[in-house]
């Protein structure tokens, strides 16, 4: 009964990476009263209740491309900041109410993240992004 259970341990674990790289599942410290995160294919979305912490997940975007992004913070009270981060965690676009917009060209050299940071927030938030097409 036991390789049994390590043989499901070592798939569970290997579904949940799977998700993971595929920008599925996130990786999460937060407190709150309420807290719903809603990542997707072209925005993420959160509502919250006094908030305080992160959440990360890999970003969806396609290689060698610029995106326009547009942060949407809708919060009485707190913070909220949202990070775009190369393949080694560094930022490499930043955006929180006082910088809404950022646009930027992702290089076919790794995986991009989206982290997202919140003090005392209270409210909702969106993250949208679109792929920009031709000359810029």
């Amino acid at each position: 009964m036991l390789p049994n259970f390590w043989v499901s341990v070592v798939i569970l674990g290997g579904v949940l990476y799977l998700l993971y790289r595929k920008g599925l599942v996130v990786t999460k410290c937060i407190a709150a009263i309420l807290f719903v995160f809603r990542p997707g294919r072209e925005a993420d979305r959160v509502k919250l209740d006094s908030c305080t912490g992160w959440v990360q997940h890999v970003g969806r975007f396609r290689k060698d491309r610029t995106y326009e992004f547009s942060f949407e913070a809708r919060l009485s009270q707190g913070d909220a900041e949202v990070s775009l981060l190369d393949r080694d965690k560094c930022p490499v676009l930043k955006l929180s109410r006082r910088s809404q917009k950022g646009r930027i060209t992702l290089t076919g050299s790794g995986r991009y993240y989206l982290r997202w940071d919140f003090q005392s927030a209270t409210g909702q938030c969106e993250l949208r992004w679109q792929e920009i097409y031709g000359n810029l």
